[in-house]
């Protein structure tokens, strides 16, 4: 069994929780509270703050040129989708300052300060994987919204959203990431897989806690 199916099984059950929960359920019907989702919109901004920190302690931890420019590359890719929260930023009349100002969420502030311990204590593949729980999440949650709701990319709203994350780009961007992992983890030991899985299992409770957190508008 590959890696990456190894750390999905792991997380069965939690990402399953992903899919009904009442703020992802709230995005594909396009009845979500627009004040939730603002709230959520500047915590994802906070948290996108130290997910890109994450992708530069990767560039220094990389072992090739081409782990290293992918880690980069990265950096780059969450400037795009920082882009995609501007836009919701200025049709909910979100200003910089707002942003500059606000206070990261304790659920928030754990996650991200756990995706850094990780970071600066592990190496390049333990990086990946800390990664990945959101950026694979996401795409999956998104695919499932339009596989249960086709109408649910054209909602005037919350449309973007899920266009953005079920769209093949996105897929394409996260399977160069999911082949990197494989190759990195091909000799790895059951131990070290273990720990990858532990890493994979925290952050995927992680990911559950912003959804709560943020259908909770929740400091």
């Amino acid at each position: 069994m590959n890696t990456v199916q190894t750390l999905l099984d792991a997380v069965k059950d939690i990402w399953s929780q992903y899919h009904v929960h009442p703020f992802v359920l709230g995005i594909r019907d396009g009845t979500l509270d627009r004040e939730k989702f603002r709230y959520y919109i500047i915590q994802d901004y906070l948290y996108l703050m130290d997910y890109a920190r994450t992708f530069a302690i990767g560039v220094a931890k990389a072992r090739s040129k081409e782990t290293a420019n992918l880690f980069a590359k990265y950096i780059a890719v969450m400037n795009g989708e920082l882009d995609v929260h501007s836009g919701y930023m200025g049709k909910l009349g979100v200003t910089q300052e707002e942003v500059e100002t606000a206070k990261q969420s304790l659920d928030s502030l754990s996650y991200t300060s756990y995706m850094l311990r990780v970071a600066y204590e592990d190496g390049e593949a333990e990086i990946l994987t800390a990664i990945l729980s959101c950026a694979y999440s996401y795409e999956v949650i998104a695919k499932k919204m339009v596989a249960d709701a086709p109408d649910s990319v054209n909602d005037p709203f919350y449309g973007d959203w899920i266009r953005g994350y079920a769209s093949e780009r996105y897929a394409g961007e996260n399977a160069v990431l999911l082949d990197i992992l494989e190759k990195m983890t091909g000799q790895y030991t059951e131990s070290q897989l273990d720990h990858l899985k532990e890493i994979f299992v925290a952050c995927s409770r992680y990911e559950l806690a912003f959804w709560e957190m943020s259908w909770n508008r929740k400091l």
